[in-house]
């Protein structure tokens, strides 16, 4: 098989792509040739698999690249076009909103699992622009569509921003259109698609990955098997379900031509003789040489705000919070704009099964990272930016529950009759981090040293190695080692003005009032 010509791949990421351009051929799409006949052919699964480092991100991206040169289209899950038998489609798959924006910042045009399975409905006017900026129809005549405010210059805005992004909703944005004036609703995914890539596939359970089988004839997990499996997983990921012939491991390590000491501790957790004090004496040894990695008695509470501390403990995400949530004198009724948040799940009875699908669709579903902005307009509701959702703003009925220490029911300082749930999002579970990344990531380290005394494994590795090398590997650029139980007094007061405005929130309500 034809391998990239700007690209030099390791003799392990040449095999990876050599099989799945294979499985691709078989399918009806050839890379060597760069040609696609119609759907159908032989369906398949199969898994590259590979450490922090290994080149997955790289091996997924270029394949996406040479799928689009061949023809392929990619399925989005903010816009779909009208079906055809001679089309084939793409779709880049994660199982968060981070963990798809973590991908987008790299170049590949990544969405939601959910966004897949939930598709949007256009109001017909606007249709006719979505095909037309994806190459599926003519430039729309204004005169016809007769949408206020709508002018020639708008759609060239909105034409050059889609030929950088491929997002129709952020070109519609571009243009000066709201979410709220175009889509009209969601409904569930009726047909099954064709190909799939499917990132961060440590974090499927079984449900997902058996959905995404019945969606996907063809389907290509990407995975890190050294994270922690979903929970109540028996410690078992997606992808071992496989046949070892439909597996194909990434076993060199690419570094940055400066090395990453960050993955350097991150790799250095799979000697077997290593225990906990000489892991320490290693971050100590790194930070010493290096300022991107940071041993620091107190946890920087400046950070808190945007990249949560990251603990295994329960009991210790909750004092945490707390002490964040004092340090900025937030008080006990009420948020602070700029407070993190953590949707813990959407709240409604079956008969608004459709508001459900609203909130989910537009990026609330459980463990999606929300910056609280202030009140809405009507009591109960929040108004909210989703960290990594492609439109951010939104207004939502919310139930908003504070954990305090030594108590077994949350304080909820206010809240809708129903809507979707959020959890203090100052502190987070390594097992709820996993597929996020942040610039800046503090690992709370006495609760590594907990799980460390406990002894304890997870398929056969020691599970304070395991919840290391998730934690450390969160981190994009520097890693904070915290040894102690300190909180650091923040700098400034919280705030929202270094977040991204997007378009004017829409009004999601459980109930028309």
């Amino acid at each position: 098989m034809s391998l990239p010509a700007t690209v030099t791949f390791s003799e392990d990421q040449a095999e990876a792509w050599d099989a799945v351009a294979a499985a691709l051929e078989r399918a009806g799409v050839d890379l060597l040739d760069g040609t696609v006949m119609p759907e159908g052919g032989e369906p398949s699964v199969m898994a590259v698999i590979g450490k922090a480092g290994s080149g997955k991100t790289l091996l997924l991206a270029e394949l996406y690249k040479a799928l689009e040169a061949a023809g392929v289209e990619l399925v989005s899950g903010d816009w779909e076009g009208k079906r055809r038998k001679d089309r084939r489609t793409l779709a880049i798959l994660a199982p968060t909103n981070k963990a798809a924006s973590v991908l987008r910042s790299r170049g590949v045009p990544a969405t939601t699992i959910h966004r897949i399975l939930y598709t949007p409905v256009y109001h017909p006017e606007y249709e006719a622009i979505a095909e037309w900026l994806a190459g599926q129809g003519e430039r729309p005549n204004l005169d016809l569509l007769r949408i206020e405010g709508l002018t020639d210059l708008a759609l060239d805005r909105a034409k050059a921003f889609y030929e950088t992004n491929k997002s129709i909703p952020g070109a519609l944005a571009a243009a000066g259109l709201r979410g709220s004036d175009f889509i009209s609703g969601w409904k569930r995914r009726e047909d099954p698609l064709d190909i799939g890539f499917v990132d961060e596939a440590s974090m499927l359970d079984e449900r997902q990955f058996d959905d995404l089988k019945e969606i996907f004839p063809t389907l290509v997990l990407f995975g890190d098997p050294a994270q922690l499996a979903p929970v109540n997983q028996s410690g078992h990921m997606s992808f071992e379900r496989l046949p070892e012939a439909s597996v194909h491991a990434l076993h060199r390590i690419h570094r940055q031509a400066d090395d990453n000491p960050i993955l350097d501790l991150a790799h250095a957790l799979a000697d077997e003789s290593l225990d906990f004090y000489a892991f320490e004496r290693m971050v100590e040894e790194a930070a010493r040489r290096d300022p991107r990695v940071v041993r620091a008695e107190r946890v920087e509470s400046d950070l808190m705000a945007r990249s949560p501390v990251l603990v295994w403990r329960n009991a210790t995400r909750i004092r945490l919070i707390q002490a964040f949530r004092n340090a900025h004198g937030a008080p006990a009724d009420a948020l602070l704009p700029g407070e993190p948040l953590i949707c813990d799940g959407i709240e409604l009875p079956l008969k608004h099964r459709k508001k459900r699908i609203d909130l989910e669709a537009r990026g609330l579903i459980k463990g999606a990272q929300v910056i609280y902005l202030g009140p809405g307009r009507k009591p109960g509701f929040s108004r909210l930016h989703v960290i990594g959702a492609e439109d951010p703003r939104l207004s939502a009925a919310s139930i908003v529950k504070i954990e305090m220490p030594d108590e077994e029911e949350p304080f909820i300082p206010f809240a809708a009759r129903m809507g979707a749930t959020f959890l203090h999002g100052a502190a987070v579970t390594i097992h709820k981090a996993q597929g996020s990344q942040w610039p800046d990531v503090q690992v709370f380290a006495p609760d590594i040293y907990a799980a460390f005394r406990t002894g304890r494994s997870e398929a056969g590795i020691p599970l304070w190695k395991r919840l290391a090398y998730v934690a450390i590997t969160r981190a994009e650029h520097r890693l904070l080692w915290i040894t102690k139980a300190m909180l650091a007094r923040p700098s400034a007061p919280l705030g929202i003005d270094d977040l991204p405005a997007g378009t004017a929130a829409l009004t999601l309500a459980p109930e028309e009032e």
